[in-house]
């Protein structure tokens, strides 16, 4: 992984609905290493991370420095990084990468570490004027808006959509 997937991996676990340890695997199916291993141990330290990667983004919403600077300073403090060079998970060729924390812990352990690494990599990359939270009702989804014009309000093409049809179809009633 890289940074740019430790952050993914930080907003997928910021919005994720981690109620359940199924819930939690749905958040983490991009990788699987971490979610066919997960317990209800690792999901009750993920809700803390979860909580915290919220008040960060909240902060960088508002543009509250202070916000973001405790919030994954934080983070990092109660997770932090310990790297492991790795070359690969079978006997075949090397596909060297780093772990960034001992894969053989439990994945809350590496994806604790990831997401706040993730996060703080984003805010140094992005700063605060990129985040934001979607404007569709109901929905509050994080999101990092990478558009050229800084236009984004929707965390995705479908929340999008579903606002821009209900409001075709308000007027078209009117």
């Amino acid at each position: 992984m890289d940074n740019a997937s430790y952050l993914e991996v930080a907003l997928r676990l910021a919005n994720a609905d981690l109620t359940t340890v199924d819930a939690l695997r749905a958040a983490l199916h991009e990788e699987p290493w971490w979610s066919d291993r997960v317990t209800e141990r690792d999901l009750a330290v993920l809700l803390r991370v979860a909580t915290g990667l919220r008040a960060a983004l909240a902060g960088a919403v508002d543009g509250d420095r202070d916000r973001v600077l405790a919030a994954v300073n934080a983070l990092l403090a109660a997770h932090p990084l310990r790297p492991r060079l790795s070359a690969g998970h079978d006997d075949a060729a090397p596909h060297w990468h780093v772990h960034v924390a001992d894969p053989d812990a439990p994945p809350a352990t590496e994806v604790a570490a990831a997401a706040s690494w993730g996060i703080a990599q984003g805010i140094v990359r992005y700063g605060l004027d990129r985040w934001g939270r979607c404007a569709a009702t109901g929905c509050g989804r994080y999101f990092l808006d990478t558009s050229t014009n800084r236009a984004k309000r929707f965390c995705s093409a479908r929340c999008a959509n579903r606002v821009h049809v209900a409001a075709f179809r308000s007027r078209k009633r009117d």
